[in-house]
This record gives structure tokens, C-alpha cells and sequence, in this order.
């Protein structure tokens, strides 16, 4: 068994697997990345969707926190995607959050601007549906995000954040925030601890094991729910079909 394999089944019971040789960094602003995939991306970005969201257990995860071990893992292309995959599949709308104000990209992702977000409904008045944006018309929204203002330090461990994120869940059908990683900020447990859960997301032959499990006792500490992990970027030296012989 793989060390990253083992890693994997320390880190949460559900594994949610994503096999992505070539992930994407985000261009500039109006170049989206492609999202898309081959079909083995696709394949895995469905399966995680369907564990996490539409398992058909009544009163499943709605509010899901996406969040690295470490700064690099792929844990907003992981999001990205999640967010993509699951409106094209439910009828309710979609929101992803950018929630990392230290480094935000997610909306590059999509090939837009940064323009208001999550943390302009922290600091401005107004419904926080003004904030957000559809994507392409659809029925997926984005809340982008850019870099936390010196004025905004500590916002986000306010009372007023969860009054926000609270409206957030009453617009929108499913939430998906893109968090900094578990082992560089706490605010990837204060969004859990509101949310539905946490998917951790490493990368393959990067994320070290002391790491990934200092990132699910900081979960655990916090009584915050780990839905399952992701392992980013691996790679198959052999055929894939040879894999579930093992």
C-alpha cells in the first residue's frame, strides 16, 4: 500500500479520491483555467460530489469546507471543481466562497475579476446576496474574494461572521468555501465549526504524514466534522486497472 494511500485512510474514514496529473494554476484575471479535465478527473470529481453531497441521506451535508493541509495542495482547484460538478447536477443554487484572504484565487478559476465578495458582506451593509455573482448564467454563484484590508483585521472571528455565513445558507441551496489550509489558519475551523463538515484535501507525493495528522486532530479538537480527504495530483507509474487487484 502506498504511503500516501495509508496517509489517506488516517486523515478521515471516507476517502474521496481525485486523480489529477496535471492541475491547473490560475492565470490572470478573464483567462479561466480550464476545468473540465479528462475523464478520469471528471470520474473522481463526480464521486466526491455524490459521497459529499448526494448521498441520499436526509439531512446531508449542505455547507462544506474545503481546506488544505498546506498552502499549495490544489485545495482551490479541488473546489472549484466540486462547486462546477455540483450545479451541473442539482436544481438549487450553488454558492463557492472565497474565503482565503491571504492568498484568494478562486475566482481566476473562472475566469473573472476578483470584484466584491465574502469579505465585502463583512465589512459593508446589505443583503449578502448583493455580493455574490452567477457564473456564466447558471445556477452556480461565486462570492470572490481579495486580499484582507489592514482595517479588516479579526472580522472573521466576529459575531457578525456568523450572522453573515448564516444568510449565506439561507440564500443559497449548497455552500462550498474555499478556506486557507488547517495547518496555517484557524479560521479553516472557525468556518467548520459553522458548517456541515471539512473536506481535507493533499497532495500526492507532497503532503507529509505528520502533517496530515496534526490537521485532523486540530479538526477533531475542534468538534469540527471531517467528511473525508482528497488526494490531489496522483499519479499512476502503472496502469490504473492493475490498482484494484491490489
Amino acid at each position: 500500500m502506498s504511503k500516501n494511500y495509508e496517509l489517506l485512510r488516517k486523515a478521515g474514514k471516507d476517502l474521496e479520491l481525485l486523480f489529477n496529473e496535471s492541475a491547473p494554476s490560475p492565470q490572470g484575471d478573464g483567462e479561466p483555467v480550464h476545468l473540465n479535465g479528462g475523464s478520469r478527473v471528471r470520474e473522481e470529481v463526480l464521486k466526491l460530489i455524490q459521497r459529499t453531497f448526494l448521498n441520499g441521506v436526509p439531512g446531508g451535508p449542505r455547507r462544506v469546507v474545503f481546506s488544505a493541509v498546506d498552502h499549495g495542495n490544489g485545495c482551490s482547484w479541488v473546489c472549484a471543481r466540486a462547486a462546477e460538478a455540483l450545479a451541473a447536477h442539482v436544481e438549487s443554487s450553488v454558492c463557492v466562497v472565497e474565503a482565503n484572504a491571504r492568498t484568494p484565487s478562486l475566482h481566476r478559476y473562472f475566469g473573472v475579476s476578483p470584484g466584491s465578495g465574502f469579505l465585502d458582506a463583512m465589512l459593508q451593509q446589505g443583503p449578502v446576496h448583493n455580493f455574490a455573482r452567477p457564473i456564466r448564467g447558471s445556477n452556480l454563484w461565486l462570492m470572490s474574494g481579495r486580499a484582507l484590508p489592514s482595517e479588516g483585521a479579526g472580522i472573521l472571528t466576529s459575531e457578525h461572521l456568523k450572522v453573515r455565513f448564516a444568510e449565506l445558507c439561507t440564500e443559497f441551496g449548497y455552500v462550498l468555501i474555499d478556506a486557507p489550509p488547517v495547518n496555517e489558519s484557524a479560521e479553516s475551523v472557525l468556518f467548520g465549526r459553522m458548517a456541515d463538515g471539512v473536506v481535507l484535501v493533499l497532495e500526492a507525493h507532497v503532503t507529509h504524514r505528520e502533517a496530515a495528522r496534526k490537521a485532523k486532530e486540530n479538526l477533531e479538537t475542534a468538534n469540527v466534522r471531517l467528511l473525508g480527504a482528497v488526494l490531489n495530483k496522483r499519479t499512476f507509474p502503472v496502469p490504473r486497472a492493475l490498482y484494484k487487484r491490489v
